[in-house]
């Protein structure tokens, strides 16, 4: 059985309201009775003291002035009786109380010149009473005392009428208490159900969600973090998807460049097995399935190097070497391919240039970006060009063929990306995977390279690479 957290809240403030006020109205009822008890023997103190002192001089009048006391005191509701050093009352107004009995420790007292203050007295007389007993010494001589006796029925009729305000001060408090507490209970639960709400739009999928949130009070900054929480998982949502339309990409990439040499070398073979290819065209036919196999080599080995690339599998082991020396062998190696094109290779470096890393990788670099220069340049010029400072060392690789414009300069650098003109049968490049991991070899040089081009008027590659 579930137990709303409204009604939790509900409970808990009203029962530390309840508790509150019952503790702080017994308090205060009891300080009040006390006050008033106090205040009523320090009445009959002051009256007694006055009376005292009266009896104390020498006059014929004596029984008078009791008499006149007692019924200015009766008109307070105030008894008055004298007694003597046995107890005897020598003075009682109507004689209501022919003799007074005293403890022990009361008499002790008295006999000591002592005040008896009693606040409550139950069973002494008739009814329930506040009194004073105070000594009468005369030369220094105990010669009896007097009472003052006041009931406690008109006290206790005050302190049950002050109760009563009380009690309404109580609920009046409480009430309000209680409505303050429902309104800001059902905002608090009105704020954690939108965070609640949200929390299952999320779990459902749905991460364009947000809460109000606030730096008031712990509410929200739970919603502040959520709101934090949400945007993470959208973000990792966004990158989950553009992984998963990479991969998906990859594989129709893969399948469509396996594709054609798979079915190349199908092809052969099933001509040769029904004999439906002439004997002088086998030795052909081999050469191609060969090629075609090569290729498809080539294909598997540069996703292996790019993959360990991309995840630093692979050692740099940096040497400094003559940078004319580095475009002499890339220009040995691609003229042969440069010339079937009508291209020229050119080479303009500064002949103290160095440059400074990982020789087999660095001419991996230079030549996918050649034979890139080559693929898209007819009878033109590809110049290899550098020079190095205290700094780095700057190389250029430029070409005169077809440029591009500025969306595929941003778009080279993808896997498998191709310009339409590389999608035909050639023998450079094909696989679109060159300047990918040409880009991840100069990163791990901790280098740059930059793409400047422009269509019909050739492209501009600038490697940077600290010395």
């Amino acid at each position: 059985m579930k137990f709303r957290y409204l009604y939790q809240l509900l409970l808990s403030h009203t029962s530390v309201l309840i508790i509150a006020f019952l503790i702080l109205g017994t308090l205060f009822s009891h300080y009040v009775e006390n006050l008033v008890y106090e205040n009523k023997v320090t009445e009959l103190r002051s009256y007694g003291e006055k009376i005292l002192s009266d009896l104390e001089r020498p006059s014929p009048r004596r029984p008078l002035y009791l008499e006149e006391y007692s019924n200015l005191l009766q008109a307070r509701n105030i008894d008055l009786i004298t007694f003597n050093r046995q107890g005897e009352v020598s003075y009682s107004r109507g004689g209501v109380y022919p003799r007074i009995e005293l403890s022990q420790e009361e008499w002790q007292k008295i006999e000591r010149g002592q005040t008896v203050p009693l606040k409550k007295d139950f069973g002494r007389f008739d009814q329930a009473v506040s009194l004073v007993i105070m000594p009468r010494v005369v030369n220094e001589q105990l010669a009896g005392g007097l009472i003052l006796i006041s009931p406690i029925s008109g006290t206790r009729e005050m302190l049950t009428e002050i109760n009563q305000y009380l009690l309404y001060i109580v609920l009046l408090a409480l009430a309000i208490s209680v409505l303050i507490s429902l309104l800001l209970s059902k905002l608090h639960v009105k704020r954690i159900q939108k965070i609640r709400e949200a929390t299952s739009l999320v779990s459902s999928g749905h991460y364009d969600v947000h809460v109000p949130s606030s730096n008031f009070d712990e509410i929200g900054d739970l919603a502040e973090d959520f709101n934090e929480m949400v945007a993470k998982l959208r973000t990792s949502k966004e990158e989950i998807d553009t992984l998963e339309n990479r991969r998906r990409q990859f594989m129709a990439d893969v399948s469509h460049e396996m594709r054609t040499p798979l079915t190349t070398i199908r092809g052969v073979i099933e001509g040769i097995r029904n004999d439906m290819i002439p004997e002088e065209q086998k030795e052909k036919s081999f050469g191609l399935v060969s090629q075609e196999t090569r290729r498809l080599i080539r294909l598997v080995n540069e996703n292996l190097d790019y993959e360990k690339i991309r995840s630093n599998q692979i050692a740099i082991t940096k040497v400094t070497v003559p940078l004319l020396d580095v475009f002499e062998v890339i220009k040995e190696q691609l003229d042969f391919q440069a010339e079937k094109k009508g291209n020229e290779i050119k080479i303009l470096a500064d002949p103290d240039a160095l440059v400074h890393a990982d020789y087999d990788r660095l001419i991996q670099i230079l030549i996918n970006i050649t034979k890139n220069s080559i693929q898209f340049t007819s009878g033109g010029t590809i110049t290899l060009s550098g020079a190095s400072s205290g700094a780095e060392t700057v190389i250029e690789i430029e070409d005169t063929g077809i440029g591009m414009d500025t969306e595929e300069i941003q778009s080279i650098w993808r896997r498998f990306y191709k310009a339409d003109l590389s999608r035909t049968n050639n023998p450079y490049g094909e696989f679109g995977l060159g300047l990918s991991i040409v880009k991840q070899l100069v990163l791990m040089h901790e280098g740059t390279i930059d793409v400047f081009s422009e269509k019909g008027r050739g492209t501009k590659f600038v490697i940077r690479l600290p010395l």
